[in-house]
């Protein structure tokens, strides 16, 4: 059976890390201006700093594709040909892009390096597959509207070129994410296809009839007015046995713009499952759909992946995505007397029974003592404080470990 890619987003320097030592064979990365997605936290990933992120995941034994998949006005394309020998002396090892004149740039100025062909090109079918490949492409990112019988066809008659397709993460109301509601709503502010969406499909709307103007009625019957516009998330965890088969060679995970637990622990749900099917053809998955589930999320939704898009793929009463776990704290590498330094993320008491994940373990333990940091030991340490906390049992890899509440508890809604 041939290894299937992991494939997880980078939205910064530390999410990047921490996606490869949690699973990630690779991690896609984008810079300001040129990704869909804007980042604003942490150590974004510049131009400046582009070399160092590509070879700190080669130095992890990841490869590293970067994006310039915006859709190019004129102003772009000048500024990417100002920058193209920057991106190209960063030595990534794929390229994401969905404009031809970025091709073109891309093809002319980065001779030596893999084009994959973004879902943003909405490839559907056999023969687009094949127009891309006879440019010059290596692998092609599937539309998310393809079922996964649809992949197999394509597979069947492209023998020959990579196939890369979404299992995980947050969908666009829009076919394959070619939105206009955020230019639109912002005046132009915040243009979807640069990297700037307010996503205006998860806000809360109600209606008004013309003839009665300031007067606002319910679309359902719902105190919070009703998001009509926005999809339940993916999670096709349960299916990748399918997937494989079909021929799939990368899995993707969207979510730059998520937490750095969230890159975390899916890369390791994912991560596990990939093994256990390798392992074993008849493993038995949805233990890792209870583990997604302990992430933030909107619902989850197999989107079209079983042939149908059902009315309970969108999520009429939330538009957060809402998790069944809470992230407790983050491990910051630091060891003192059996108590260890952590970064508190949700309060935490003396006593608590949490658990425990490391890119290698996964167990439960209890809140023995907590220090604060002038040393005396208190019973509560609050959301954003530096403690030091000791634990009934210890993570090996205390490094890049953290810690969450015990189980799966269900959306308040």
């Amino acid at each position: 059976m041939k290894n299937v890619e992991l494939l997880m987003p980078a939205g910064n320097l530390e999410k990047l890390e921490y996606a490869i030592r949690y699973g990630a064979n690779a991690v896609y990365l984008g810079v300001v201006d040129f990704s869909l997605r804007a980042m604003r936290k942490g150590s974004i990933i510049t131009l400046d700093n582009l070399s160092h992120a590509v070879e700190l995941a080669h130095s992890l034994g990841a490869k590293a594709y970067l994006t310039l998949n915006i859709f190019a006005f004129n102003d772009d394309i000048k500024l990417l040909e100002e920058n193209i020998d920057r991106f190209a002396d960063a030595k990534p090892d794929a390229v994401i892009l969905s404009d031809f004149g970025i091709f073109n740039l891309v093809k002319k100025n980065m001779p030596n390096v893999d084009i994959h062909v973004s879902t943003q090109t909405n490839t559907l079918n056999y023969e687009s597959v094949k127009f891309w490949q006879d440019l010059g492409a290596s692998r092609v990112i599937l539309a998310r509207e393809l079922p996964i019988k649809d992949i197999a066809q394509i597979r069947k008659h492209v023998p020959d070129i990579e196939i890369e397709t979404f299992v995980h993460g947050s969908q666009c109301v829009s076919f394959s994410g070619r939105c206009l509601l955020s230019d639109y709503f912002t005046d132009g502010e915040r243009k979807a296809n640069h990297g700037n969406c307010s996503q205006p499909c998860r806000w809360s709307y109600k209606l008004v009839e013309e003839t009665r103007p300031g007067q606002y009625y319910e679309i359902n019957q719902d105190e919070r007015g009703s998001h009509i516009l926005s999809p339940k998330d993916l999670c096709l965890v349960e299916y990748l046995p399918q997937l494989i088969e079909a021929g799939v060679d990368s899995l993707k995970v969207e979510g730059r713009t998520k937490s750095l637990y969230y890159v975390s622990a899916v890369a390791k749900a994912y991560r596990n499952a990939i093994d256990d099917y390798m392992k074993d053809t008849n493993a038995d998955l949805s233990k890792y759909f209870i583990e997604l589930q302990k992430v933030g999320n909107r619902g989850y939704t197999t989107g079209f992946a079983l042939g149908e898009n059902k009315p309970d793929s969108y999520s009429y009463d939330i538009s957060k995505g809402l998790a069944g776990a809470d992230f407790l704290c983050e491990f910051k590498g630091e060891e003192k007397d059996g108590t260890y330094f952590v970064k508190v993320k949700n309060k935490m008491l003396k006593g608590d029974e949490v658990e425990i994940i490391s890119p290698d373990e996964q167990f439960r333990a209890t809140v023995n003592k907590i220090i604060d940091e002038e040393g005396d030991e208190i019973q509560v340490a609050n959301t954003n404080a530096d403690v030091w906390i000791e634990f009934s049992q210890n993570p090996q890899n205390y490094k890049y470990a953290m810690a969450r509440t015990v189980g799966v508890k269900a959306h308040v809604s």
